[in-house]
């Protein structure tokens, strides 16, 4: 594992191992969505100062916590055929995004990451 380059980054790597130690797979479910939003964002506001680098760094782990998700999906799930195709299709938007930027659909898909992880809260 690499050392962070940053306090910044320190803090926020202890923060998310204390959350994910102690989670429930519910909640690891929403550590996921809160990754994958917040991920989504960085790149965004990486791609306007001009940042390679933490645009890159951003859009991996973005891909990283659709991966996660998609390896969770219970096959039994009512929903699991619906969220299948959401994270195909954010990973396809991803994947689209790292040959041609854009800023626009990522933005899109940040709001439907947050409007499913707001349903899947129970609209906490």
């Amino acid at each position: 594992m690499h050392a962070p380059r940053n306090p910044g980054q320190a803090y926020r790597r202890i923060e998310f191992d204390a959350r994910v130690a102690g989670a429930s797979p519910r909640e690891l479910v929403l550590v996921c969505y809160d990754q994958l939003g917040e991920a989504l964002g960085r790149a965004v506001r990486a791609n306007q100062r001009g940042d390679n680098q933490g645009k890159s760094e951003a859009l991996t782990r973005a891909l990283s916590a659709i991966a996660a998700l998609q390896m969770g999906i219970d096959p039994g799930a009512p929903l699991s055929v619906a969220l299948r195709q959401f994270y195909a299709g954010a990973r396809q938007t991803l994947l689209g995004t790292v040959l041609n930027f854009d800023a626009d659909a990522l933005t899109r898909l940040g709001g439907d990451v947050a409007e499913v992880r707001h349903a899947l809260a129970g609209g906490d």
